[in-house]
């Protein structure tokens, strides 16, 4: 599931149309923001969602830890990074979870989620509202089961 994850933040579309820088940050935006999405999707999914969830993020954690070990970054304020990188998935997924119910608007989290305070053009950031609802579309539309698998 969260190789599926990395393999759509990591899609061409995100970069080019999207102009999601691609920079470190630009895909730790992206894959945070796909990661928020697919868990809170999960979280639709009873207490076999939930513990999917959870794994989902032991995964994104593992991840962001072995990525900052390569990139050098394996110093004693290494758990304090990671924490701080799990603290930037919870409150992405608070926002889309919002935001899936209705309760925000998504140009405004797509916004804050992917660009930050840098400003997209108008067609980069209709990209991605476009292609994030589709996202959440498929994931909405799949079996948990299949979800489970990354098959979304």
């Amino acid at each position: 599931m969260f190789a599926r994850a990395v393999a759509e933040a990591r899609k061409p579309h995100w970069y080019e149309a999207g102009e999601v820088p691609d920079t470190i940050d630009g895909r730790f935006a992206m894959l945070v923001t796909v990661c928020a999405l697919v868990t809170v999707r999960l979280e639709k999914g009873g207490e076999a969602g939930d513990l999917a969830s959870a794994a989902l993020t032991e995964r994104f954690i593992e991840a962001m830890d072995a990525e900052h070990r390569e990139l050098g970054l394996n110093d004693p304020g290494l758990g304090r990074r990671v924490r701080k990188l799990v603290g930037t998935l919870e409150r992405r997924v608070d926002g889309w979870r919002a935001a899936t119910a209705g309760e925000r608007e998504w140009g405004e989290l797509v916004q804050t989620s992917l660009y930050g305070s840098a400003a997209p053009s108008d067609s980069a950031l209709d990209h991605s509202v476009r292609a994030l609802r589709d996202l959440w579309a498929r994931l909405a539309n799949t079996p948990q089961q299949r979800l489970v698998k990354g098959d979304f």
